[in-house]
């Protein structure tokens, strides 16, 4: 049995009836408390031709201290950028995911920007989650013999405090899922070693970037090295794929994250096409060494059950992108965890830390 439970709150944010923007969903959230105390969420926004923005939105609580609805406050980032835009006017600012690094001094928010070439990591910060600057493509050192800048990737999301790599140096940790070459059945033909990558695949991987003692802020030329696979699909709810959700969080266990897990759904498939299935389940790393998983769930905490989770722009999904500590409330081991909801809505959901692991 599970030890991490969540407890549904309900749906916190819906597409606003006649807003065209809105018209193909708002989900996947990054979530962040501002130096006002207040807390924003930056929704993906998305038309019914699936052009995406990030929105900015400031969460509502009731009485009892539960969020309860959100009030709209414009646009975080939408595509400007070649690398987020395409020649046929599409494109996309998507699923982002907002951490306050202590060592930089601001909010840096990853998200997917999504070109003709394909889905990239991006980064862009804040000193007041208002206003926001790019800092561009993140850009990565070679893994072997692969050039990491030239494959798809997302699912980023960044450490809030140094954290040690692979060589001991005081590092940004980044979580994200590379999505290799070599993977289709012609290619793995052409090219055997892509077989051993294959393993791999579309998993979550930590990459490090260097931080200088006296660094103050993310430098453009930053890059990221000594890739290495995390966490790779075991269960049988993440048969097919996983990927790092909420950024991490430092509790008395250790770095907790919540991930999501795909598996072929028990629906009847329709065009040929799978249907699938994606659930959610936490992990719990190291606080000094943040590559030895501590815990990881055996059977997801939170799955799609609700009619909110299963009938929508895609059915049955629940994608948890945004996690707030309850320190406002005198709770600090009870976190609100906010999803996406069938890529239509976003709902909130509660987790309280066990005693125990």
């Amino acid at each position: 049995m599970e030890k991490f439970k969540l407890k549904r709150l309900g749906v916190i944010m819906e597409p606003e009836p006649g807003n065209i923007q809105e018209a193909g969903g708002v989900l996947n959230p990054a979530a962040a408390r501002g130096k006002d105390g207040e807390l924003y969420l930056f929704p993906r926004i998305a038309t019914k031709e699936n052009y995406s923005r990030i929105g900015i939105a400031k969460v509502k609580f009731n009485s009892k201290g539960d969020p309860h609805s959100v009030e709209r406050l414009g646009i975080a980032l939408e595509p400007e950028m070649p690398y987020e835009k395409r020649p046929d006017g599409a494109g996309g600012c998507e699923d982002p995911r907002v951490t306050y690094v202590e060592p930089l001094g601001h909010y840096i928010m990853t998200y997917t920007a999504f070109s003709p070439e394909g889905p990239r990591i991006a980064m862009a910060r804040s000193a007041d989650l208002l206003n926001w600057e790019r800092l561009g493509l993140v850009s990565y050192s070679p893994y072997e013999h692969i050039e990491f800048n030239g494959i798809d990737n997302k699912d980023a999301s960044l450490f809030p405090l140094a954290i040690p790599s692979a060589h001991g140096n005081a590092s940004l940790g980044m979580l994200h899922r590379p999505l290799f070459p070599g993977t289709r059945p012609e290619e793995k033909r052409r090219r055997p070693w892509d077989k051993e990558l294959d393993l791999h695949r579309e998993s979550i991987w930590l990459s490090y970037s260097h931080i200088h003692p006296e660094a103050k802020e993310i430098c453009h030329e930053a890059k990221f090295t000594s890739h290495r696979p995390l966490a790779i699909p075991a269960a049988t709810w993440e048969a097919l794929k996983i990927g790092a959700g909420t950024p991490p969080v430092l509790t008395r266990f250790g770095w907790m994250f919540l991930y999501h897990g795909v598996q072929e759904s028990e629906r009847p498939s329709s065009g040929g096409k799978k249907q699938l299935c994606y659930a959610a389940g936490l992990m719990i790393l190291s606080e000094k060494d943040p590559y030895n998983v501590l815990y990881r769930s055996q059977e997801p905490i939170l799955k799609p059950d609700l009619p909110e989770e299963k009938v929508g722009v895609i059915a049955d999904v629940v994608f948890p992108t945004g996690i707030d500590r309850r320190d406002d409330l005198g709770q600090p081991e009870r976190f609100d965890v906010y999803y996406g909801m069938a890529d239509d809505r976003i709902g909130v959901a509660r987790l309280d830390l066990p005693k125990e692991l």
